[in-house]
């Protein structure tokens, strides 16, 4: 390995280290990481860090690549092997070092990899911390030393950690889970099945290649061997997790998706009432169906920016008891230490619906009625992402409309909003409408999309 000094800054991005690899993450990048890695948390006075990777194919070698690098700087690694994002999170705490490096691409295409890291207890690194960390990997001056190399198996305790932190009722579900041949395959079956269920599992071989679905489970389209599974045996509920196994996506007993915000909603109608602080926070692109039914409940809702390095450490620091974002990442502080799982995600619907007779579907009614479309991705590359996002200010400004800025523009009308914004994690302007009516959604995303067009030529 060697140090790569035109490293890519492009890979850089709002919440971690992410590119395509080889061509824009290889071993050397990796290698060069772990060098920028070890000096700056020696620097900070730390001795020691954590690392683990995903199931993808070039994981295992950027995961060598990288703890090379971290082993020369003389900080000591301990090595997770093979993990979900959420065990990595666990072994942290459990070990009480929060200096850490994941190996993962979430839930981007197979091709892609990256790095979520973070220096200490603050947790991930995100925004102006990562561009500072380019910075200081581009200057080159790392330190020299000779680290030893340890193994943690976190797998026992971290089912440990959820059989504490569940308490399931009378009744027995039926649930399908899908891990889309993600990292949760490793552990999924095996956890689900120390709970009274009865569970059917689709998918549920690791494999890299992802060779079923994509593994985004927020995608509806990602979930049509689930919703097809539900209905052939009857279950109560389906579960899809993604690629590194910190985001959920949920499918009713009808095979309805049930997007992430209106499963904040039952959840919340849940816990309300047993907890003393009854705010909760969520991102800009969730329905307004999740603020109204939180303000009918007598609660408190915060609309935050996206990202969930940025969700996760304000619902750490607002001392909220549950937050979440559309994307699939919820935090739940009342029986949990605060990180996401996509896994407890799921196992706290089906701990609800063990405790009732009704089914999801009738959990879910008297929800308000919003109209919504999906997240719209625009090919923008990073250039000009950001550009493109002023240029759509300016129209917003011109035409007097009220806007928000917390993350990207987000217009709100009576009736209506609008939200499009630079994508944090690829070369991508992502855009969200929602309205009290289909004719008013038509409308807006016309007027929206047709502006983006023009501006992206």
């Amino acid at each position: 390995m060697k140090y790569k000094q035109d490293i890519n800054k492009n890979i850089f991005r709002g919440y971690d280290i992410r590119g395509i690899y080889p061509n824009e993450i290889d071993e050397d990048t990796a290698y060069t990481i772990g060098l920028g890695f070890g000096s700056r948390i020696r620097e900070m006075g730390k001795s020691s860090c954590v690392v683990g990777h995903d199931n993808r194919l070039s994981s295992d070698a950027l995961y060598g690549a990288l703890i090379e690098g971290i082993l020369s700087t003389g900080i000591d690694v301990i090595s997770l092997g093979l993990c979900t994002t959420p065990m990595y999170y666990y072994a942290c705490i459990k070990l009480q070092i929060y200096s850490g490096v994941m190996v993962t691409a979430s839930h981007n295409p197979k091709d892609d990899n990256g790095f979520k890291f973070s220096f200490d207890e603050s947790g991930n690194c995100k925004g102006q911390e990562i561009q500072d960390f380019m910075n200081y990997i581009l200057k080159g001056n790392f330190l020299v030393g000779n680290g030893t190399l340890s193994t943690y198996r976190v797998e026992e305790d971290y089912l440990k950690l959820f059989q504490d932190s569940l308490n399931f009722g009378p009744r027995r579900v039926k649930v399908v889970i899908d891990p889309g041949n993600g990292t949760t395959s490793i552990i999924a079956k095996k956890l689900y099945e120390l709970f009274p269920m009865d569970l059917v599992v689709i998918n549920g071989e690791s494999d890299g290649h992802f060779p079923n679905h994509h593994p985004d489970p927020c995608v509806e389209d990602n979930l049509i061997q689930l919703k097809e599974k539900v209905l052939e045996v009857g279950a109560d509920l389906g579960l899809a997790f993604d690629g590194d196994g910190d985001r959920m996506g949920m499918v009713t007993n009808s095979g309805r998706f049930l997007p992430t915000d209106l499963y904040m909603i039952l959840i919340i109608r849940n816990i309300i009432n047993k907890v003393s602080k009854k705010e909760f926070l969520y991102d800009v692109k969730c329905s307004k169906a999740l603020s109204d039914e939180i303000e009918r409940l007598g609660g408190k809702g915060i609309c935050y920016r996206t990202g969930n390095s940025y969700t996760k450490a304000a619902v750490r620091d607002y001392d909220l008891t549950f937050g979440g974002e559309l994307s699939g990442h919820v935090y739940f502080r009342d029986r949990w230490p605060g990180f996401d799982s996509g896994l407890y995600a799921g196992l706290r619907m089906v701990e609800i619906l063990s405790h009732t007779t009704q089914s999801v579907d009738e959990l879910a009614e008297g929800i308000p009625v919003y109209y919504s479309t999906p997240e719209l991705k625009f090919a923008a590359s990073d250039d000009i992402k950001f550009s493109i996002i002023e240029k759509i200010e300016e129209y917003v400004k011109s035409k007097g409309y009220q806007y928000l800025t917390i993350d990207g523009i987000k217009v709100l009308f009576d009736d209506s909003w609008v939200l499009v914004r630079a994508s944090n994690t690829g070369p991508n302007i992502t855009a969200r409408f929602e309205a009290n009516s289909m004719q008013r959604l038509e409308e807006l995303q016309n007027e929206f999309v047709s502006l983006l067009q023009q501006f992206l030529g």
